[in-house]
């Protein structure tokens, strides 16, 4: 455990599932106290009850839209009337839909941008007034790859990604007299993770309906081309993200903001 993190209060955004659920064991298993928020009503408030019954950390669940700034609002107020103060925001949430561009739904390319992008503002806005305030803070984006370099047949969550570096490093800049501190995680892959392999909404079916891999047969071989273009030969996993966003949420990194650290096995170096 990193005592520096013992009995911090964090905010977690997309934490019913996947990358989310992952991130809110690893952090009470640090120590922290948790509000967990999400869409998914049901699942989020089961993610509470497993990580708290895991770990016997603190841990609330919090339904709404990151992109409702009602809903925004209310998860950092009830979060501060439950545990007094905000420590550290993961700001988490996000979609990704695969099309390409000249068959984008428009809706759809909104719909990336406005979670991604949109609903990271608001979560940076309310976790930064409250941090202001207590004159501490620590705020870890994921990001991604995508955030240094353009993908083909997914335009929308690339913009979104690049454009959320940019909100990165300018309310570090801003918020640096105040001790708070903002940077981003941008992992490879997670070829293991359901944003991957469901069956059905999963970015292997989608990257192979979009066409995304020339000449594959099946999802096998898109799989097989993502693991194949990554210098280490595997892809991301929900520890190696972990292992960052404690360390970027902790005083040893007490003198780093405004970054965007690659997490990719060597796919992107900038």
């Amino acid at each position: 455990m990193d005592v520096s993190l013992k009995d911090k209060v964090a905010v977690i955004t997309g934490a019913a599932q996947g990358l989310g659920a992952a991130l809110a064991r690893r952090l009470a298993d640090e120590g922290c106290q948790l509000a967990l928020f999400d869409l998914k009503d049901e699942a989020v408030q089961a993610t509470a009850d497993e990580t708290r019954k895991a770990t016997g950390q603190p841990v609330s669940a919090f339904a709404g839209d990151v992109t409702s700034e009602d809903d925004v609002r209310t998860l950092f107020t009830q979060t501060v009337e439950t545990y007094g103060r905000i420590d550290l925001l993961v700001a988490n949430a996000a979609i990704l839909i695969a099309e390409p561009i000249d068959q984008a739904n428009a809706a759809k390319w909104k719909a990336v941008m406005d979670v991604n992008l949109y609903g990271q503002f608001l979560t940076f806005k309310y976790a930064c007034a409250h941090m202001k305030q207590q004159q501490s803070g620590a705020i870890v984006q994921i990001n991604s790859k995508s955030g240094k370099k353009g993908s083909a047949a997914n335009s929308a969550y690339a913009a979104s990604k690049f454009g959320g570096v940019g909100l990165v490093q300018s309310v570090a800049l801003e918020m640096a007299p105040y001790g708070v501190r903002v940077n981003a995680v941008c992992p490879g892959n997670l070829l293991d993770s359901p944003l991957w392999t469901d069956p059905e909404k999963g970015l292997f079916t989608q990257y192979f309906k979009a066409g995304k891999v020339p000449g594959a047969e099946n999802l096998e071989d898109v799989k097989a081309h993502y693991v194949n273009q990554v210098p280490l030969r595997r892809g991301c996993t929900y520890e190696d993200i972990g292992n960052v966003v404690t360390f970027l949420a902790s005083d040893k990194a007490s003198y780093m903001t405004g970054q965007a650290i690659n997490v990719t096995g060597g796919q992107e170096m900038r």
